[in-house]
């Protein structure tokens, strides 16, 4: 995607001002569920039995920093939805008062997908909208933005679009003038263009409108959902995906950098 392109994709910061806090709602009233059962298969040589989300980062689990980063922006329940090593997950994290967060466990008695995990714990749920993040990725990006572009759009749901120079890894997204998707593409050039950044607000309506056999939140579900309205957010930020050893490799010697992104009052010890 060329960088015009990209400019007129972008949500301006002239339009974030004029449009935040749309909603009363704030984002201690959103709860959040993390993906973080799945098995990790490509980091096992590198983590052996660890699940892949308590990989460490200078010192400290990664997910330890996506439940802190979410407690600075003013998210305070969060629900883990563990597999794999959920005992591992579970006993560090605890109930969460730690970190100043209320956290709570939706566990899957066997591998369920991206989608079956979030199902399975969207059904504890009460809100009109939720966040939903990947356990093994982390995104740039203003939550607060990403809600209220969420309830602006009106759509079933949104998700944060990341600009990466190749998107030949994760496949991209195309979108139209609206910032509504229109297309999943998949793995196919090295071009670059906006992709699934794994940072996502969600309708109620998403589990009422999702077809009950689907598995893969990225293959079985969005594709589908396509005519229910489901928008983009591009963002510009800095984008990570440990789901591979060489950009775990990666992370691990840009951590300096990347914790100071996060921007996290202190790492390991206090709360925002």
């Amino acid at each position: 995607m060329g960088v015009g392109r990209l400019e007129r994709l972008c949500y301006r910061e002239e339009e974030v001002s004029a449009t935040l806090h749309v909603s009363s709602y704030r984002l201690r009233e959103l709860p959040c569920l993390i993906l973080v059962g799945g098995l990790g298969t490509r980091l096992r040589p590198v983590l052996c039995d660890m699940p892949k989300p308590m990989a460490p980062i200078a010192g400290r689990p990664f997910l330890e920093y996506l439940v802190r980063w979410l407690r600075c922006a003013g998210v305070v329940e969060i629900t883990l939805c563990t597999g794999y090593r959920a005992d591992k997950i579970q006993e560090f994290f605890q109930s969460g008062e730690r970190l100043g967060v209320r956290i709570n466990y939706s566990l899957e008695q066997e591998p369920l997908g991206t989608w079956g995990a979030i199902r399975q714990a969207a059904k504890d749920l009460r809100n009109s909208n939720f966040l939903v993040l990947n356990g093994d990725s982390w995104l740039q990006v203003d939550l607060h933005q990403l809600f209220d572009f969420h309830l602006r759009a009106r759509g079933i749901a949104t998700i944060a679009a990341a600009d990466v120079g190749d998107a030949s890894r994760f496949g991209s997204i195309q979108v139209d003038g609206s910032w509504r998707i229109v297309q999943f593409t998949e793995k196919q050039t090295r071009d670059s263009g906006l992709v699934n950044g794994g940072v996502y607000v969600f309708s109620r309506d998403i589990v009422a409108n999702a077809p009950t056999t689907g598995v893969s939140l990225e293959k079985d579900i969005f594709p589908v959902l396509v005519p229910h309205g489901i928008y983009a957010m591009p963002v510009r930020g800095y984008f990570v995906d440990i789901g591979v050893p060489e950009e775990y490799k990666r992370l691990q010697g840009d951590a300096k950098n990347w914790i100071e992104r996060l921007a996290l009052p202190k790492v390991g010890g206090g709360t925002c």
